[in-house]
């Protein structure tokens, strides 16, 4: 088991090794949770910008009519 000490103005230094191990680097966002006397970190991972969208335009029509379509007829 790996300890921490917690500072005079509450910061924890996560072990270099569970850093490494979870992929925890500087500016990794943390979301923290508190159950039945447990404390619990979880990295949050950001939302893909592409993954969001992918699909939105349904399967009904190829990528080039949509392109074309928002273009205009020339």
């Amino acid at each position: 088991m790996l300890t921490a000490t917690v500072a005079e103005r509450g910061q924890v230094t996560i072990p270099k090794a569970l850093r490494d191990r979870l992929g925890i680097k500087p500016a990794t966002v943390l979301a923290f949770s508190v159950k039945n006397g447990v404390l619990t970190a979880v990295k949050v991972v950001p939302n893909d910008p592409v993954a969001d969208v992918t699909g939105c335009l349904g399967a009904d029509r190829r990528t080039d009519e949509w392109v074309a379509e928002l273009r205009g007829a020339p």
